[in-house]
């Protein structure tokens, strides 16, 4: 399965974020990866780091971000695995992270995912 890391400024947002996708998919590979080692908002290489070492697979692994600095530390730990399968999509937090998450258990590849994310765009929570 695609493992899936949540990016987010925020210990307790990252969290969340994997609390409800767990709740789609209680068997999905994801990790939240939130907030500075101190419990601080920011975010943290390391966590990032660990979070995508802990859902690897031969599959890949998927990164969503919250924001700012979010994307730009991620952009610096997937430079730095060299030739692992690792990914960012940009896409809404919370319906990307269930998506990816239904998706990953069903057995979907790296590059379906980021097509199907696509979709996470276009989820309304309103009527026009």
């Amino acid at each position: 399965m695609v493992g899936i890391v949540i990016v987010s400024h925020s210990e307790k947002l990252a969290a969340g974020v994997v609390e409800i996708a767990k709740m789609t998919a209680p068997d999905a590979p994801i990790a939240a990866a939130g907030g500075m080692e101190d419990g601080t908002l920011g975010t943290s290489y390391g966590k990032i780091s660990a979070a995508v070492d802990e859902v690897y697979s031969a599959d890949g692994v998927v990164v969503l971000m919250d924001m700012g600095s979010a994307v730009m530390t991620t952009e610096i730990v997937i430079e730095d695995m060299g030739d692992r399968k690792v990914t960012m999509l940009d896409c809404p937090l919370v319906e990307g992270a269930v998506l990816a998450a239904v998706e990953s258990t069903g057995g979907i590849t790296l590059e379906g995912l980021a097509e199907k994310i696509k979709e996470a765009y276009n989820v309304r929570k309103l009527p026009e």
